[in-house]
């Protein structure tokens, strides 16, 4: 199972269950506007539908007390969460990191980002974000599936990281095209979220991604 469902709406109860129990959906996506928009009690209905990996994803960047004010109400419902890396170590992300370990949490730290603009920034920063995750050490990493060659990059520089991919569909990366240069999982939102019949839409993609790593010679994939 190699898809996640970026929820960056809220959705009405039992969706995030209906789409946790389509094949080869591995888990859901919370967003920040999703989370402000529905609220905390929303986001942990949403964590007890799924029976997969639960990610938020608030793109955390601050202090450590601050990132941790944010993540405490979400703790014992959701698996990962994902932070920025370019806020640094100390006072930072060292903070985070142990407040997540102690709750058998997991950290995402974003290696660069989908979008044209992080070309601006993120990506020529790239060694410098890696020199942050191996100090930080985070069980996963994103990595933009919009330029697969920096999937392929992050793979090889961290071997024993999961890799979670966003740029899916509206951003035009094609599924499956990160999972073959590297990724364990790809993040879909708009092209399932915003059609008429979201389960169906997740099967097409989850689909899609199995023909890509047919094409391509790829494995099972889905980090743990």
């Amino acid at each position: 199972m190699a898809l996640l469902v970026a929820l960056d709406k809220p959705v009405e109860p039992g969706l995030a269950g209906l789409l946790c129990r389509v094949p080869g959906v591995a888990g859901v996506k919370v967003g920040l506007p999703a989370a402000l928009r529905g609220g905390i009690g929303w986001a942990r209905s949403v964590a007890r539908e799924c029976d997969g990996l639960r990610v938020v994803d608030f793109k955390l960047a601050d202090i450590s007390s601050v990132m941790a004010s944010t993540v405490e109400p979400f703790l014992g419902h959701y698996d990962a969460f994902i932070a920025h890396s370019f806020v640094g170590v100390e006072g930072a992300l060292d903070g985070l990191k142990s407040l997540l370990d102690s709750a058998g949490a997991k950290l995402v730290l974003v290696a660069t980002m989908s979008h044209e603009g992080a070309r601006d920034v993120y990506d020529p920063s790239l060694p410098l974000v890696e020199r942050v995750v191996e100090r930080v050490d985070p069980w996963g990493i994103v990595a933009p599936a919009t330029r697969p060659g920096l999937v392929s990059r992050l793979r090889g520089r961290f071997p024993g990281k999961v890799i979670l991919s966003p740029g899916v569909g509206a951003q035009g990366a094609r599924p499956g095209a990160a999972l073959c240069a590297g990724a364990d999982y790809e993040i879909v939102g708009r092209s399932i979220m915003d059609t008429g019949d979201p389960v169906e839409a997740a099967r097409l993609v989850a689909a899609a991604q199995e023909r890509a790593l047919a094409s391509c010679g790829g494995g099972a994939v889905g980090g743990g």
